[in-house]
């Protein structure tokens, strides 16, 4: 059928170029290249300067053989080349795998095989627990990795150097005026992000440039960020690629504020020093906030705004926070979805209320993003639609540009995330008379503890390992500090002896610590006519005194 609109009005290079958050950067150099990128200790650095070390570090990155389609794999704190590393790894083609600096080596060394790491950047902090990832990589797969040490200069930070050149060697050896080439095709991978899901391996989610710089323009708007902004780095920047404010503070030219160390102290020191506008934090660091001394609060200034996502918050959270003079704004989504797509709108008529029915209503999980195109809640076998009536439950789908392209070398369980053309998120919840979306439960068996998804099944496969275990299950229990820590109930072989320490023993043997049972209970686990654990009998007992805490 003839559409005048179409005739010739093809797209050509004047008119059409992929969206990606790189132009962010260079946009950031361009206009305001004096106004300061980053804050680390003494450090103090523009954003020409921080461009030019990005140009270095992708030319010196092609340099060693690295381009289009491989994997840069960096175990680093919130410092500057983290911030750098998500402008220079994709700048040079590669794609950037932030590791979780929480994470064991065995881990570790998965990531490193599964997603082809060809070069490793690691922070001194993190020596000991790479320098076995590495090793454990290599035994496993024969495959050989550039590694590169970076020296902390601001801190008195030691640890062993793994190879045999440094980070600011790397990028001596680059140009910063490298002619870095945008992206053919804005789905081009530009990170790699790994997540528990719901089996002991990690699964690989792959981001595209389209979506990075789509979800970082949202983060602008639902969050309504004003120019220049002085940007705490409370979240980790390996979570969901810091839920994608590296290329968020590039695109309104504010300060990165660094921090390697997450505490009270810490985090309101730099507030009152750097004037602190904007932060992200999970529940846990919200947590610290609220019960920190009065003396650390004394001088914090009105208004500073923060994100919070991870766990569903507690209401409680909240109403602290805007006593000390917080603004606080709930988002959720997950890794899949590049951190936040869905945001908790304040509306003017909630002012009126009282700040516990306030907080309630911001506990929610909201309505998408500006540049999502839509959030529902489905019943996940018709693939309709539940009644807005807050009370029908079904699942939270996604769909659009803020959504992953999908889980690496693993295709079957992307058309099951993908199935009915949404993103199927696995948590149960409900939607509100106003469009709201409010989370009840969870279809999968993830526990998240301080922003962390722990895989139940990855922790029942250790339990299952001791020699004394018959049986075990594992689910959450309410955590004040944590919002979530699992909790194992555990059938013991007749006649064995055993102890709750002993079995926190035998799992830190085999996790990363966060991963630990907080809670042991010991007795029959309830079970189905065919022998099927009833798990939802166990949460009710994780949430009431029957668990022994360790």
């Amino acid at each position: 059928m003839h559409n005048q609109f179409e005739q010739g009005l093809e797209r050509n290079a004047a008119n059409f170029t992929p969206i990606t958050p790189l132009l962010f950067i260079e946009r950031a150099a361009q206009v305001y290249p004096e106004r300061i990128a980053i804050v680390h200790g003494n450090l103090h650095q523009t954003w020409k300067q921080t461009y030019e070390r990005c140009c270095r570090f992708a030319d010196a990155l092609q340099k060693n053989g690295i381009g289009l389609g491989d994997t840069v794999a960096v175990m680093l704190p919130n410092t500057p080349p983290m911030v750098e590393a998500h402008f220079g790894v994709p700048m040079s083609g590669a794609v950037l795998n932030a590791l979780n600096t929480r994470l064991d080596a065995e881990s570790l060394a998965f990531m490193l095989n599964h997603g082809e790491a060809k070069a490793i950047i690691v922070d001194p902090e993190f020596a000991g627990v790479m320098k076995k990832a590495i090793e454990l990589a290599k035994q496993e797969s024969g495959r050989e990795f550039l590694v590169i040490d970076v020296e902390e200069t601001q801190f008195d930070i030691a640890g062993e150097k793994l190879g045999s050149l440094t980070y600011e060697q790397l990028l001596d050896s680059g140009d910063p005026n490298f002619a870095w080439r945008m992206p053919e095709d804005e789905w081009q991978a530009i990170c790699l992000n790994y997540t528990s899901g719901t089996t002991g391996n990690p699964k690989g989610v792959v981001y595209h440039h389209r979506g990075a710089a789509m979800n970082a323009v949202s983060n602008v708007l639902d969050w309504d960020m004003n120019k220049h902004p002085i940007y705490l780095w409370t979240l980790p920047m390996f979570h969901c690629n810091g839920w994608c404010f590296p290329w968020t503070v590039a695109a309104r030219a504010g300060v990165n504020v660094c921090l390697r160390r997450v505490d009270a102290q810490h985090i309101f020191a730099a507030i009152k020093e750097h004037q602190v506008t904007h932060y992200c934090a999970a529940p846990i660091v919200h947590n610290l906030l609220v019960n920190a001394p009065a003396e650390m609060k004394l001088g914090i200034p009105k208004g500073v705004k923060g994100l919070i996502a991870g766990a569903p918050p507690p209401a409680s959270i909240i109403e602290g926070m805007e006593k000390l003079g917080f603004d606080l704004t709930h988002v959720y989504g997950l890794t899949e979805t590049y951190g936040p797509a869905a945001v908790c709108v304040k509306r003017d008529e909630w002012n009126d209320l009282n700040i516990g029915e306030r907080a309630r209503l911001n506990a929610r999980q909201g309505v998408r993003y500006h540049l999502q195109h839509a959030i529902s809640v489905i019943n996940p076998e018709t693939m309709e639609p539940v009644p807005a009536d807050g009370e029908t439950m079904g699942e939270i789908m996604f769909r659009g540009n803020i959504t992953m392209k999908g889980y690496l070398k693993n295709e079957h369980a992307t058309k099951e995330a993908f199935a009915g053309g949404w993103f199927h998120s696995g948590d149960l919840a409900v939607i509100n008379p106003d469009g709201y979306v409010k989370i009840k439960d969870r279809s999968k068996d993830i526990i998240i503890s301080g922003g962390e998804n722990i895989s139940s099944i990855e922790v029942e496969d250790v339990l299952y390992r001791h020699p004394a275990v018959i049986a075990a299950a594992v689910v959450a229990m309410p955590d004040p500090k944590w919002g979530e820590t699992p909790c194992a109930f555990l059938e013991i072989k007749p006649g064995v002896e055993v102890t709750a320490a002993d079995i926190v023993t035998h799992c830190k043997q085999h996790l990363a610590g966060f991963k630990v049972p907080k809670a042991v209970v010991f007795g029959d686990l309830p079970k189905t006519s065919t022998g099927k654990i009833q798990k939802f009998e166990l949460r009710k007992k994780a949430g009431s005194t029957g668990a022994i805490d360790v």
